[in-house]
């Protein structure tokens, strides 16, 4: 089998791979928690953290409220007992006040003198004073938590500003009853900050599920849809109207998915292509190589009429046998990488003039402008084929024009280098690339309208000059059409230099 023959079979080869590997089904990860498992376990943390930081002052608040409360009562009690001449209320009546306000004794100090208004049932000692006139957020938070932490009935002396003259007023309570109504508080609030934190998550939950998971949920169906079946268009995400990031990442997604579906049906035509080529190819260039014979054979018969067709018969199987070799070509899945070493152009350049048939074809003008002894480095072959392709090309063109002054049909190559980089122009005079043309100029396929061109010249001789890290463009402004090809010299590393000076 022919090599080129090889080459697309291993391409046609790759592409099926390739899609085999689209088609497979892919093991699905395990199941892990959800984006919405995940926000919810984040929003009720944050509910909880929330709510404690709405506890600790409550619970402070409360506590000295409470305080204050007992100290108002207190108040009252004391103008009570204080305008009441002395020894004129009974024990039963100081005891009913003392419990009334929830104290053991109450007492006020008027100037130097601290005067006991009521007691009943003394403490031997007190365990803790509170003056509610220093008391500050941050102390009755810690005096609010170490009541509700500490056991037993202490007993508690308050202390706070007194009505009238009197400078303050004290109040001896007990700690538990004190505690159980914290208690209580606490159980109240904690109830109705569970009520409120159930319903603010929720809503929160729900608000959140219809704004961005829901959208993040079509948004991974259509991706994972999509990678199962890359070719369907019935996975492609249909955008919605939003404004925000999510709307544009779908926006973008849609253009982006539509764009692969084209380009894949694109490349399945291009896989189709390249299967009947190499099917039809053995076949249709063996049929050339017979009609090629015979040509040959036709060319040697007398009859002018003969030796007229004859020459242009022979150059058409030559085109069309060079047409199948360029498909073939550009069918392999990847170009070799080139063999580089330093080339005199001369010697190339008179071998492409005669593999292209211009070297005895006096109706086309060959001009050769070479800087004597110019060498490039790049791989000989390849480079032999960059320049038939643009060389090919050109003469095409130059069989386009009507035929007239034969001195105006010329192709030109001049080589030159400047500093590390070698030039080769390649210019014609024929009628130039159409504008229409110029934007794929070297995607295969892609012809510039001329009879019997296969478009693959260009993109070749692209793909060969990119493998050499060069560059090739249409040169603007000029007769014809001009094509630059500028391949720069590999940079030569330091070590091995040293290597070659210290050898020798």
């Amino acid at each position: 089998m022919h090599p080129r023959n090889k080459g697309i079979e291993a391409y046609i080869v790759s592409v099926s791979d390739q899609q085999s590997a689209i088609e497979s089904p892919r093991p699905k990860p395990p199941r892990r928690l959800g984006l919405s498992g995940k926000l919810l376990l984040l929003t009720i943390p944050l509910i909880m953290i929330a709510g404690i930081l709405i506890y600790v002052p409550s619970i402070a608040n409360f506590h000295m409220n409470r305080l204050n409360d007992r100290l108002a009562a207190a108040n009252t009690a004391a103008l009570v007992l204080d305008a009441a001449p002395r020894g004129m209320v009974p024990d039963s009546l100081s005891r009913q006040i003392l419990k009334s306000i929830g104290a053991r004794a109450v007492a006020i100090k008027m100037g130097q003198q601290r005067r006991l208004l009521a007691s009943d049932d003394l403490p031997p000692a007190i365990d803790r004073d509170i003056d509610m006139r220093t008391m500050t957020l941050w102390s009755g938070i810690l005096d609010s938590f170490g009541i509700m932490l500490e056991r037993g009935n202490q007993a508690i002396r308050v202390i706070g500003p007194a009505s009238g003259g009197a400078q303050f007023i004290e109040v001896v309570i007990d700690e538990a009853p004190l505690r159980q109504a914290m208690y209580r508080f606490s159980r109240n609030l904690l109830l109705v900050s569970l009520g409120i934190a159930v319903l603010t998550a929720g809503l929160v939950y729900l608000a959140l599920h219809y704004l961005f998971v829901r959208p993040m949920r079509r948004l991974t169906a259509s991706l994972v849809g999509f990678h199962e079946n890359p070719e369907s268009s019935a996975y492609v995400i249909v955008p919605s109207r939003r404004g925000d990031e999510i709307g544009v990442a779908e926006r973008e997604l849609s253009d982006m998915q539509r764009d692969l579906v084209s380009m894949l049906h694109q490349k399945s035509r291009l896989a189709a292509l390249g299967l009947a080529v190499s099917k039809i190819n053995h076949d249709l260039r063996n049929l050339l190589a017979s009609s090629q014979l015979l040509s040959d054979q036709l060319a040697s018969v007398p009859d002018p009429r003969v030796q007229r067709f004859a020459p242009k018969l022979m150059r058409s199987l030559e085109r069309a046998i060079a047409f199948c070799q360029s498909t073939l070509s550009y069918g392999r899945a990847q170009e070799a990488a080139p063999d580089r070493r330093m080339v005199l152009v001369e010697p190339v350049v008179a071998e492409v003039r005669e593999s292209a048939g211009l070297a005895s074809d006096a109706s086309i003008g060959w001009i050769s402008a070479i800087e004597r002894g110019l060498s490039i480095d790049a791989d000989p072959d390849q480079l032999f084929r960059v320049l038939l392709n643009l060389v090919r090309n050109a003469a095409q063109a130059l069989e386009s024009r009507p035929k007239g002054d034969a001195a105006a049909f010329q192709i030109r190559i001049t080589g030159r280098r400047e500093g590390t980089v070698a030039i080769i122009e390649v210019s014609d005079t024929g009628p130039g690339v159409p504008a229409r043309a110029r934007e794929h100029l070297f995607a295969a396929f892609q012809t510039s309208g001329r009879p019997g061109g296969s478009g693959l010249g260009l993109a070749i001789a692209a793909e060969l000059v990119r493998a050499h890290g060069g560059d090739i463009h249409l040169v603007e402004g000029t007769i014809g059409a001009t094509f630059r090809v500028a391949i720069p010299d590999r940079p030569v590393e330091l070590h091995s230099v040293r290597n070659e000076r210290a050898r020798a």
